[in-house]
């Protein structure tokens, strides 16, 4: 039978091509998810401070704190606020994980955690550096991640940032004849686009000059300023930064507290869960959607450190003992519920400052993936099941948009190493090839 139709096969032919270059533009501007793995937290580290082994010390001084302060499952539950029922298998993987690649991302830094010094004594830091990094590529002792952080791009600080890149780039690729895999530079406290326009063009001049690949050097910027937020214009610069970076910026990553000094926020109130960090966040979720941008929150600035130390020959007494481990305790719960919270808010990496936070970095994000495992699996199994139809398990009613975000709770899960590919296929019904195609759509095909 014939259906009648009243328009032509292309409506509107005249504005077609424009429509359709359009939409090309926007499929290129929001290419959506890379699908590679984002790393759960970047530390920070003084650029003088750096060597080969940094990441492997960490993981020590981390595994001793979870030792004297957190021995086993129950008591570190207790301490950070774990749901009991979770304790076990969060502490046995933390464990592991602190154990086998303590540090997922390390950032040699020359900004905030390493000061201004005279310009001979930072090029030989730079140097020294570069060094390190090379011997670290050579021994296998460096993390999956890292990369350096120079200081801003001001007309105070511009010509010292850059010649701190180009030393230690430059002294590295001499040594070691590459860069490191995920490697990345960090631009701080961003305040205009031109800064980051102008910074990617050095970084083109760069990979000239050191005979690297084209478009190898990638860099994240800081949202650490009101006036990136809103402009003068009173429209958000964060679009106009990522047309700024011509495709090398791979992440933003939130500055807590410069942010919120900027807001005029009080020293005491400044903090991850201030309600301008929220604001913050969710322009910045609302400017990178899609983009392929991975979005990094801030740290928690209480560290959990014994606040009292015993002198050479002395012991503390059972007093200070128990404030070293009420202390701690403390600490450590602050930074298990500002990493909870990002989560929940969609920022699935973070900034750690101290290695006894790694134990609580990894214990938040595996609860937060474990504690959803089984309703968010029968909400998958029963969805895809009935293909595009709508489901209802319990009392959630899923619609065709929700797959997408159910698959990618698993892979998120799996990236942070909070759930295994096996795990998740087992309580969602899915193929590991299903899982590894990372499309809801193509399940959907390949199921029909």
């Amino acid at each position: 039978m014939s259906i009648p139709t009243s328009l032509a096969a292309d409506p509107a032919s005249a504005g077609l091509e424009a429509l359709r270059t359009a939409n090309r533009e926007f499929t290129r501007r929001y290419p959506g998810e890379t699908g590679g793995r984002q790393p759960l937290h970047t530390v920070y580290g003084g650029g003088h401070l750096f060597r080969a082994d940094t990441a492997r010390k960490l993981g020590a001084v981390a595994l001793r704190a979870l030792e004297e302060y957190g021995p086993d499952a129950t008591e570190f539950a207790r301490a950070v606020g774990m749901p009991p029922a979770l304790a076990d298998v969060v502490y046995r993987r933390v464990v592991f994980k602190l154990q086998r690649e303590p540090v997922e991302d390390f950032r040699i830094d020359f900004e905030d955690g390493y000061g201004n010094r005279p310009d001979d004594e930072e090029d030989g830091h730079a140097a020294a550096a570069a060094g390190e990094v090379a011997r670290g590529l050579a021994d296998g002792t460096l993390p999956p991640f890292m990369g350096i952080r120079i200081k801003p791009l001001n007309e105070e600080l511009r010509r010292r940032s850059i010649r701190t890149l180009d030393v230690f780039l430059t002294t590295l690729i001499r040594t070691a004849g590459r860069l490191p895999e995920g490697f990345v530079v960090t631009l701080p406290k961003v305040t205009i686009p031109e800064q980051v326009g102008w910074f990617a063009a050095v970084l083109a001049e760069v990979e000239g000059a050191l005979a690297l690949a084209p478009d190898s050097l990638r860099f994240e910027i800081m949202i650490e300023t009101p006036q990136i937020i809103v402009d003068r214009s009173g429209r958000s610069a964060l679009p106009a930064l990522l047309e700024a970076g011509g495709g090398r910026i791979s992440a933003a990553h939130l500055g807590t507290y410069d942010y919120t000094a900027g807001c005029n926020i009080t020293a005491a109130h400044q903090g991850m869960g201030h309600p301008a960090c929220d604001f913050a966040r969710q322009m910045m979720q609302v400017a990178f959607a899609g983009t392929g941008v991975w979005l990094s929150d801030g740290s928690t600035t209480v560290m959990p450190v014994p606040v009292h130390r015993a002198a050479a020959g002395a012991t503390l007494t059972p007093e200070q003992l128990a404030a070293n481990r009420a202390g701690v305790h403390h600490a450590w719960a602050l930074h298990y519920a500002d990493v909870r919270r990002s989560l929940v808010q969609g920022f699935y990496q973070g900034w750690d400052l101290h290695p006894a936070q790694l134990a609580t970095r990894y214990a938040a994000v595996y609860a937060f993936f474990l504690e959803g495992l089984e309703a968010a699996g029968d909400r998958l199994r029963n969805f895809v099941a009935k293909a595009a139809q709508a489901t209802l398990v319990g009392d959630v009613f899923d619609d065709a948009a929700t797959g997408q975000g159910l698959l990618n709770y698993f892979l998120r899960g799996i990236n942070a190493g909070a759930l295994t590919e096996e795990e998740a296929a087992a309580r969602t019904g899915l193929s590991l090839e299903e899982f590894r195609g990372r499309s809801f759509l193509r399940i959907l095909e390949g199921r029909r």
